[in-house]
């Protein structure tokens, strides 16, 4: 699988803090101790957790409290809305703050904080105290040791996967996030894989968040669990994109007036979402939809004539033309873009190939040509100026010179004399855009090269005189 060489050993090492709403500590440094931990008495060290400041005593009660207040107001009024009270939310936003430290959540994993969070989660009435609790948990899940142990707790796996189908967006946030840290630890990601492919609600839950969501946090962190996922498992990819709706399901939709959720159409649709709003979060939309175009099934997907191949071609397409390596950026923008223009080219190359109606269209997008061959322009130019010692050892820089070498290889293979003459009109095919075409092409891709040189002559002869010069095949 793409990327997927260290997918298990890295560790997701990303902590939350309680959001700045609230009056919580600081998110750049510890939170500050308890009021009644900082004596620094004799008892108080004793009173310490590990070798932080922080109170057993003051978490025991908080703890004990927020089983109390939960109890109580199920006893009371199990199906209303509960209102977390300000001093308690503070309280618990320090709790969940204070478990980014490693001794902090030892200490609640071995109080049995996990069977306790899980307990309120079950009985929350309040969507703010579900988050909060949830929160709790992927800091406590941070750490090899403690993720091992809540792993293991099956009642809290499946109430976690279940909450996927939550409406509340920030419970949503943390639990993705939550869940990205479990798969993203190699001692039990294997676990959580296996139960998220028995829980056949996850996809649905996911699919519907990117297809529906605006929230932009939310649908990046979705997006990594998502790409995080189909990384390390690709039989799960194969489900998720094979995956047909059951008779009640189709009788749920009748009902409910929706379409079965189609993966590619949900990707593109949290993509476009992203694409103005967060650069990072559509790199790893793009990605995942490069996934999909190493196994078959994604293939298949998008060269049916009613899937959804066009609608992301065209997508992608705008994304490389009007936001990627534009004429007026300098060289150096291409270091910078690099990663998501190779995600986006290797897209288009896949759609170009597996779409016949495409290969033959004289229109294939001018833009997109133009864009293929100026960033063939900078790398070469780049590759033999002063300062592009360091770039040339780039990997992924160079992974783009071979991606578009080869897309270009594609598209020049049976490039007409029409699109060639409008290429030249409207200025992308140029003196230098033309020796740059010819040198990626002429020692690996012949073919092309001398398909592209047949009709150059046609075309432009002068231009195709001076390419003969330069390489006199």
């Amino acid at each position: 699988m793409d990327d997927s060489i260290d997918g298990a050993e890295e560790v997701e090492t990303e902590r939350s803090s309680s959001p700045t709403g609230i009056q919580s500590p600081i998110m750049d440094r510890n939170p500050s101790p308890p009021p009644d931990a900082v004596d620094g008495e004799e008892d108080g060290d004793l009173d310490a957790i590990g070798d932080t400041v922080y109170s057993k005593h003051w978490l025991f009660s908080t703890l004990t409290r927020l089983i109390h207040m939960v109890t109580e107001h199920s006893e009371v009024d199990s199906e209303g809305q509960m209102q977390l009270p300000d001093d308690d939310e503070e309280n618990l936003c320090r709790v969940w703050d204070m478990a980014m430290d490693k001794d902090v959540a030892g200490f609640l994993q071995e109080f049995k904080a996990t069977d306790i969070l899980l307990g309120v989660i079950a009985k929350s009435r309040c969507p703010r105290l579900t988050e909060i609790c949830v929160g709790i948990l992927g800091n406590i899940a941070c750490f090899p040791d403690t993720c091992l142990t809540l792993s293991q707790n099956e009642d809290l796996s499946a109430v976690l996967l279940l909450l996927l189908g939550d409406t509340d967006p920030p419970t949503l946030l943390e639990t993705s996030r939550l869940l990205l840290t479990c798969i993203s630890q190699k001692d039990v990601c294997s676990l959580w894989l296996q139960r998220i492919h028995q829980q056949t609600s996850v996809r649905s839950n996911l699919l519907f968040i990117m297809c529906s969501s605006t929230n932009t946090d939310l649908l990046e962190k979705v997006g990594e669990l998502v790409d995080k996922l189909f990384d390390l498992d690709e039989e799960l990819m194969k489900s998720w994109i094979i995956v047909q709706p059951s008779e009640e399901e189709e009788d749920e939709e009748e009902v409910d007036g929706e379409s079965h959720l189609d993966l590619a159409s949900c990707l593109l649709e949290a993509a476009k979402q992203l694409r103005s709003e967060s650069p990072n979060g559509l790199e790893v939309y793009l990605h995942t939809l490069q996934l999909l175009t190493t196994i078959d099934e994604g293939i298949q997907t998008f060269a049916a004539p009613d899937g959804p191949g066009k609608a992301v071609w065209d997508f992608v397409c705008d994304v490389v033309c009007e936001d990627l390596c534009q004429p007026t950026d300098l060289p150096v923008v291409l270091q910078e873009q690099k990663t998501i223009l190779v995600q986006a080219f290797a897209v288009l190359q896949a759609l170009y190939r597996c779409q016949d109606q495409w290969r033959h269209r004289s229109d294939t997008s001018l833009p997109l040509i133009g864009t293929i061959l100026r960033v063939l322009q900078y790398h070469s130019e780049g590759k033999d100026g002063d300062t592009s010692k360091e770039d040339t050892k780039d990997e992924q820089l160079q992974t783009l010179a071979e991606i578009t070498a080869e897309f270009l290889a594609d598209i020049c293979v049976q490039i007409s004399k029409d699109t060639l003459a409008d290429l030249v009109k409207k200025g992308y095919l140029t003196e230098r855009t033309a020796l740059t075409a010819a040198g990626s092409l002429v020692l690996n891709f012949k073919t092309s090269f001398q398909h592209l040189y047949s009709m150059l002559s046609e075309t432009d002869p002068q231009m195709a005189d001076i390419v003969r010069k330069q390489f006199p095949v």
